[in-house]
């Protein structure tokens, strides 16, 4: 066992590095069209934030904005733009990317900012969408050809079920056979298939036994069925029947062999995700595995509801500042908000008196005129008069904080909405959040690993990354070894959407979405239907540790910004989900999956500025451990297909990114003490599907490993070993001293002869990403010290917190020449 849990030490000493940094920027925004907001009507935030005037019904595109250095980059974190996750640093300018609307191009061009290419335009979300919608479809007409070629053969003589793969090979000791078939009906029967088997060349089928093969459905559409069990002699030939009698024999194949340094064993199974998938179809899957797989998973509802895939209707009339008014209905749009309309009317006639009529739904608003027939009604009068007369059906109110003191115009009957277009299948209701829990022991008796995905609503790749896991995690227990010793020992967490109304609402509504849906905003700010597309918070801006509110970088205290903070930490049920995963008490290790820019970080992941003061970094044996942990992780990825995520991508994230004040990642390591990673997976958000496919292969295969990485942490019982390294100094009379160590290890250490303990003097990092530091001190000084590894694991068996005296004794004497 380790001498210490690696938390006890973990959080003590810190080292914390600054850099000089200007200010903030206050952006000055584009001037407000005459269809749009006006973008100072909403105020700027005390973060520098200003509204850009996003619009609702814009669409957006990823573009590139080109900075000089550093200090511009915070400078444009600090306006709250919707940055991509890319930051390319050359010699001559730092490279973002970010996602804007026509109008916030508008916005920052006229604040100085320079523009370079468009990356992603509208269309491209679109064809996404459209390359979904065929690839499902092409599925389902598979499906119906396979189901009516078989009707129209009648009794014919022929098979329903068409064996794709049958695979034997050996693992060990062990003999596995790896099935794969599609059956006819299986777009509509959930039934197992039976294979049979015989037990060699000229024996019977059947004498080797049968083995079931089940039903694998992807966004609802049915592809085949498959599965592995392991065989005591290998088989020549394999038979299924049918649940409706068609009959199916083939040959067995023998399955080629796999390199030594693969940690996928022979017949490993993986390649379970055929299109993007929504939130509600996500959820479905895992509940799908877990039903499947009752002795290894299991679904946990988490403990809050969101707020929901819901809106209230609503409508602006008017087009001009001062004369519109903003209308929305009390009741949600799905349940009869959507169903009003409001009209202003002009009466036709001189000197009428304002006036408000309900019919049922239908509100109308009769203007008042002048002694020449002339509208009069200004935008305060016409709120005020609805409210005070259809005030159970809406809540009127003027634009942005305006006075409302233009006329307004006529208006014919306009139906409010809430401008939702997901179909039936999604609920309206405040969603349910779930996790799929695997392992044979999942009582918290094992080291826990967390992965979860979708904070950001946009990054359609991330959650399939999650299921890809899952999927493989599952199917191959029974047959890998590797595998099996995972869920064997771990108790493993996945959360594939975490963000599902923002999830859903970019899938059928606005495919830029990055935030929940929640609209926080006054009905002085951007509350209006006008708004509705930068309505929501920013999820991983919304923690507990080194947030906005505690004075960090990089999250904005704007509701429109697409960092948005919230009102408070944790304010959003979907934070409170992962802070409640976060605090199961055996977790240690975890992954959140965003994209894009091919990145892989870990804390520290805020600083504050102008100073640039970053949140406590890790220890030097916890960022070796970092280091260590993610070679092997990147490792994984680029077997794939040889992509390798870059050294200059890799590290805290502050270092290699921005400051992201209230993430998630930071979250989970200070306040948690968990070793927590950052995927940003692949280059787009939602890329064309070959590519997405790619991404979710390579990036399974580094969570899978990430899990590897926990199960060999857990089990290392191995101490670190460590030795001076001592050489001379520029300063007379003085040496220079590094300590050096068999692996990722903390060193604590002192130079009075006293006995060293957790208390004493802790090794440091030089800087940023720049190793170790040097010691300089007096010829032959007296060091003690002793090493510990992020298991706990002590050197030498030494109890700091004892009486032990068999710590590492030294003197600073360097080597004669």
């Amino acid at each position: 066992m380790s001498d210490l849990p690696a938390p006890r030490w973990r959080r003590r000493v810190y080292l914390a590095a600054s850099v000089a940094l200007v200010g903030a920027l206050l952006v000055t925004p584009a001037p407000a069209v005459a269809t749009g907001p006006d973008p100072s009507s909403s105020g700027s935030g005390s973060d520098g934030h200003v509204d850009l005037g996003r619009l609702a019904g814009e669409e957006t595109s990823v573009v590139e904005i080109l900075l000089a250095d550093s200090a511009e980059l915070d400078k444009l974190v600090a306006t709250g733009v919707d940055l991509d996750h890319h930051v390319s640093r050359t010699e001559s300018a730092i490279v973002v990317h970010a996602v804007v609307t026509p109008n916030e191009v508008a916005a920052l061009r006229a604040s100085g900012y320079r523009l370079g290419k468009v990356l992603f335009t509208p269309s491209d979300s679109a064809q996404r969408i459209a390359e979904r919608d065929a690839t499902i479809a092409a599925h389902i007409a598979e499906n119906e050809a396979l189901s009516g070629n078989q009707a129209r053969r009648g009794t014919q003589p022929t098979s329903d079920v068409k064996i794709i793969r049958a695979d034997y090979y050996t693992s060990g000791t062990d003999q596995v056979l790896s099935v794969e078939a599609k059956w006819a009906q299986g777009q509509t029967a959930t039934d197992a298939l039976t294979v049979s088997r015989d037990s060699g060349p000229g024996t019977a089928m059947g004498s080797g036994g049968t083995q079931t093969i089940s039903r694998f459905v992807d966004a609802g559409v049915y592809l085949y069925h498959r599965g592995a069990s392991t065989v005591t002699a290998r088989p020549n030939y394999i038979q299924i029947t049918s649940p409706t009698g068609g009959v199916t024999v083939v040959k067995v194949n023998q399955w080629l062999p796999i390199p030594k340094d693969n940690p996928e064993g022979p017949g490993y199974q993986k390649d379970f995700i055929a299109s993007y998938l929504t939130p509600t179809e996500l959820y479905d899957r895992i509940h799908q595995l877990a039903k499947q797989y009752p002795k290894l998973a299991e679904v946990v509802t988490l403990p809050y509801k969101t707020n929901g895939y819901r809106r209230k209707a609503q409508t602006v009339l008017g087009a001009a500042n001062a004369d519109r008014v903003a209308v929305d209905s009390k009741a949600w749009g799905h349940e009869g908000g959507n169903d009003i309309a409001v009209e202003l009317a002009n009466p036709g006639a001189a000197d009428q008196a304002l006036s408000v009529s309900v019919t049922g739904t239908a509100i109308r608003v009769s203007l008042a005129t002048d002694a020449a027939g002339a509208v009069t009604s200004t935008a305060a009068q016409v709120v005020a008069a609805l409210n005070a007369t259809a005030g159970s059906l809406v809540v009127a109110y003027t634009y942005r904080g305006s006075v409302g003191d233009g006329v307004v115009a006529p208006a014919a009957p306009t139906p409010l909405t809430d401008g939702l277009s997901a179909p039936a299948s999604v609920s309206r209701d405040p969603h349910p959040v779930y996790a799929i829990r695997l392992g044979k022991h999942r009582n918290s008796s094992k080291m826990g690993v967390l992965a979860y995905a979708q904070e950001h609503a946009r990054e359609w790749v991330p959650p399939l990354v999650t299921l890809e896991t899952a999927e493989r995690l599952l199917r191959n227990y029974g047959h890998d070894r590797k595998t099996r010793d995972l869920l064997d020992n771990l108790d493993i967490w996945i959360a594939p959407s975490i963000n599902p109304d923002g999830g859903h609402y970019s899938f059928y509504d606005f495919n830029s979405q990055r935030k929940n849906m929640t609209n926080h905003c006054p009905q002085t700010g951007s509350a209006d239907a006008l708004g509705r597309d930068s309505w929501g918070v920013d999820n991983n801006r919304n923690y507990t540790e080194y947030s906005l509110f505690d004075g960090y970088s990089g999250a904005s205290s704007s509701c429109t910004s697409g960092t948005y903070a919230g009102p408070s930490e944790l304010s959003e049920p979907e934070n409170r989900n992962l802070n409640w995963l976060a605090s199961r008490p055996n977790i240690k290790f975890s992954m959140n999956l965003h994209s894009s820019g091919n990145y892989f970080m870990w804390s520290p992941g805020a600083y504050s500025t102008p100073d640039r003061i970053s949140a406590p970094r890790p220890t030097l044996g916890e960022e070796s451990f970092f280091w260590g942990a993610s070679s092997r992780i990147l490792t994984s990825i680029k077997r794939h297909r040889n992509m390798a995520v870059t050294p200059a991508r890799t590290g805290p994230i502050s270092d290699v990114l921005y400051s992201a004040a209230g993430n998630s990642g930071d979250m989970l390591w200070y306040k948690y003490g968990i070793y927590a990673w950052n995927f940003e997976v692949g280059t787009s958000f939602q890329p064309e599907w070959a590519e997405a496919h790619d991404e979710t292969m390579e990036f399974a295969n580094g969570l899978v490993e990430m899990m590897r990485v926990a199960r060999d942490f857990d089990t290392d019982r191995r101490r670190p070993e460590s030795d001076l390294s001592v050489s001379r100094s520029a300063t007379p009379g003085m040496v220079d001293v590094k300590f050096e160590v068999s692996e990722p290890a903390a060193v604590f250490y002192t130079l009075n002869g006293r006995r060293p303990t957790y208390s004493s003097t802790l090794y440091g990092s030089a800087g940023i990403r720049e190793g170790a530091e040097t010691l300089t001190v007096p010829y032959g000084t007296r060091i003690n010290w002793f090493s510990v590894d992020a298991a706990g694991n002590v050197e030498n068996k030494y109890r700091p917190d004892g009486r032990d005296t068999n710590y590492r004794k030294g003197i600073a004497i360097p080597p004669r020449r």
